[in-house]
C-alpha cells in the first residue's frame, strides 16, 4: 500500500493516533518535494514558534469572568465581562488565544479533563488594565479566562479533516503520488512540488498569497484592485499557462463580478466552462478543485471584493 492509501485509511479509523498519521504525511512531503506542507506536519506534530503564524483552526474565543469589590463591602462575584470591553479596554489578542502547543498536547488536554468543562488560561494582567473601567467605583480583585474544550476537540477534527483533503485533492492533481512508499518514490513530474504546496496552502491556510516558482522558491504575490498584470501573474505562479491566464485576465477586466458571493461575469463564466477541462485532463500543473478555489479567490482579490 502506498503512502497516501495508508494515511487516508488511517485518518477514516475511529479515535485514530494522530502521531504516526504526521510522520507518514511528513515523509510524503518529503517525497514530493514540498517544503510548505512539511513545514505544517512540523509545526502540528512539535507546535508552533511564535514567529511563524497559526491557521486558524487554532485561534480560540475566550470567555472571561471576574470578581469586583466596591463601597461598603459590596462585592460582584464572577461576574461574565463582555468580549467587546475585553478587546476595548485591553486588546483583541485577549479574546483570541493562539493554540501554539503540539496536537499531541491538544489531545493530552482533551484525554485529561471532562467532557463540558473548561481549560483556564492565565488573565492576571487583565487586572489592571480592567481596574474601574467595567463597574464604576468597582476595584477589579480577580480574572478567569476561559477556553471550551469542544474547541480543543475542534482542533483535532480540524487537522484530520485537512489531512484526509490534502491527500485526496494531491491523488486527484498529482495521480502518480499514489504509488509512493516507503521504498519507491515514484516516477514523480516535475510540477509535484509546486502542485502540492499549492493544495496545501489553500487547504492548511485558505489563500494562495504564497505561492511555489518553478524554482521552488517562495514569491509573495499580492493582486491590487484593478491590476490585470497582477491577476495574470498570479494565475500564473499558481500553475494556469501563461496564455491561458492572460485570457482571463483579459476578460476579468472587461466585465463587473455579479457579486461578492458570485465573483465572475457572464464572459468568465463561459471561459471557464470551456477551459476548467485542461485542468481535469492534466494540462494544467494544478488540479480540477484547486484551479477553481485559485480562481474565486484571485477574482474577489481583482474586484477589491476580499
Amino acid at each position: 500500500m502506498g503512502l497516501l492509501a495508508d494515511i487516508q485509511s488511517a485518518v477514516l479509523q475511529d479515535q485514530s493516533d494522530i502521531a504516526p498519521i504526521l510522520l507518514k504525511l511528513r515523509m510524503l512531503a518529503a517525497r514530493l518535494g514540498s517544503q510548505s506542507l512539511a513545514e505544517w506536519v512540523k509545526h502540528e506534530s512539535e507546535g508552533y514558534p511564535q514567529e511563524v503564524e497559526v491557521p486558524d483552526y487554532r485561534i480560540l474565543g475566550v470567555s472571561y469572568r471576574a470578581t469586583f469589590f466596591g463601597p461598603f463591602g459590596s462585592r460582584i462575584n464572577n461576574a461574565p465581562i463582555s468580549p467587546y470591553l475585553i478587546e476595548k479596554f485591553a486588546g483583541k489578542h485577549w479574546t483570541r488565544y493562539e493554540m501554539r502547543q503540539s496536537i499531541a498536547a491538544a489531545d493530552e488536554l482533551l484525554s485529561t479533563s471532562e467532557k463540558g468543562s473548561s481549560l483556564q488560561i492565565e488573565a492576571s494582567n487583565l487586572i489592571l488594565l480592567l481596574q474601574g473601567k467595567v463597574y464604576e467605583d468597582y476595584a477589579c480583585n480577580s480574572v478567569t479566562g476561559t477556553i471550551s474544550r469542544a474547541s480543543l476537540a475542534a482542533i483535532r477534527h480540524a487537522v484530520l479533516n485537512r489531512i484526509l483533503e490534502l491527500t485526496l485533492e494531491i491523488e486527484k492533481s498529482v495521480p502518480q503520488a499514489a504509488n509512493v512508499s516507503l521504498a519507491n518514490t515514484a516516477d514523480l513530474p516535475g510540477s509535484a512540488a509546486g502542485v502540492t504546496t499549492q493544495i496545501a496552502q489553500q487547504i492548511i491556510y485558505g489563500n494562495y498569497t504564497s505561492v511555489s516558482a518553478q524554482s521552488g522558491a517562495f514569491v509573495s504575490i499580492s493582486i491590487d484592485t484593478g491590476n490585470k498584470e497582477a491577476l495574470s501573474q498570479y494565475l500564473v505562479q499558481a500553475g494556469i499557462p501563461a496564455d491561458d491566464a492572460g485570457a482571463l485576465a483579459d476578460l476579468a477586466s472587461s466585465e463587473k463580478p455579479e457579486s461578492a458571493a458570485e465573483p465572475m461575469g457572464p464572459k468568465v463564466k463561459d471561459w471557464l466552462l470551456n477551459n476548467l477541462k485542461k485542468a481535469a485532463g492534466g494540462t494544467w500543473k494544478i488540479g480540477l478543485s484547486v484551479a477553481t478555489d485559485v480562481i474565486k479567490e484571485a477574482l474577489l482579490r481583482y474586484y477589491g471584493l476580499k
